[in-house]
């Protein structure tokens, strides 16, 4: 029974964030991750195509290099990693390619 309906109606962009225990053992360190995935994503909120979206760590986070979920090098991090991994999905959405970047 293959239809072209949906699973449920989307009338905006719809925004999930998933950082497994696996990647992260610390629960601040997961909570502090989630949050920058939501805050850098309303940056891009604008651009992104209307559907359900999911982001999802994929790599560990050392603790021995990352002391604290709270430090700053942390936020950097994570926060530069997300900006160019939805400036590719805005770019793909919109038909472009960016050089460099694996697509």
């Amino acid at each position: 029974m293959a239809s072209d309906s949906a699973l449920f109606a989307l009338s905006d962009v719809w925004l999930g964030a998933m950082v497994a225990k696996r990647w992260a053992k610390r629960a601040v360190t997961r909570n502090a991750i989630k949050r920058q995935i939501y805050s850098v994503s309303s940056e891009f909120e604008a651009m992104l195509p209307v559907a359900a979206h999911v982001v999802r760590l994929r790599a560990v986070i050392d603790s021995k290099q990352f002391i604290s979920a709270t430090s700053a090098e942390l936020k950097m991090a994570v926060r530069l990693e997300l900006q160019q991994l939805f400036a590719r999905a805005t770019a793909r959405s919109q038909g472009l390619v960016l050089m460099g970047g694996a697509s």
